[in-house]
């Protein structure tokens, strides 16, 4: 995992250290508000074009979210809501993937979590170390479908969906996820444009 740049470098501080999964969520939108300005305390010490996201905005994200408050806890919704907000906020993308491979590990973590499946720490599941096949449900029919109906519901909302994630999506959902069936064609034509 790459590092922010030496000025932000420092143990995470302030409104950007999170001491529960609701600040680990406010933290995570002072990320997308720096994304979005170009300002900001993820921001200082470098060069950040507005509506960018790149390796260090992503660092933080994975920073937050596995911050030693939060570690042992599922991600949250909340949590989730501001990641997609960080992804929607992102119109250019210099980080190599690491934000798509983290937001689909935290959805995946988030809909296990919600559905009553067991899930490892964050720091093992977020890694771009470990491998998504290694923890996360395969099928579908495991899974909550209301959970399910809302991921579809946000995905549907976003401008941008990487590959990570509509691959991940689809297979959470599988052919056992009747109900979505309908919706998840609109999910995937949002997701290759």
């Amino acid at each position: 995992m790459s590092t922010p740049s030496t000025k932000t470098a420092e143990p995470l501080s302030g409104a950007l250290h999170p001491s529960c999964r609701k600040t680990a969520a406010h933290a995570l939108t002072i990320v997308r508000d720096g994304v979005i300005t170009g300002e900001g305390p993820t921001t200082k010490g470098r060069i950040h074009f507005s509506r960018s996201l790149d390796a260090d905005d992503a660092a933080w994200c994975a920073r937050i979210l596995t911050a030693a408050a939060v570690e042992h806890q599922p991600v949250s919704r909340a949590e989730i809501e501001a990641l997609f907000a960080i992804n929607e906020a992102a119109a250019e993308r210099s980080d190599g993937g690491r934000f798509d491979d983290l937001l689909a590990k935290a959805i995946a973590h988030h809909a296990a979590s919600e559905s009553g499946l067991p899930v490892p720490p964050r720091t093992v599941a977020l890694s771009p170390d470990t491998e998504i096949d290694r923890w996360a449900p395969r099928q579908g029919a495991k899974m909550d479908t209301k959970v399910l109906e809302w991921i579809a519901g946000q995905m549907r909302g976003q401008r941008r969906t990487g590959r990570a994630l509509a691959a991940m999506v689809a297979t959470l959902v599988g052919a056992t996820a009747l109900p979505l069936a309908a919706q998840l064609p609109n999910v995937f034509d949002i997701g290759m444009m």
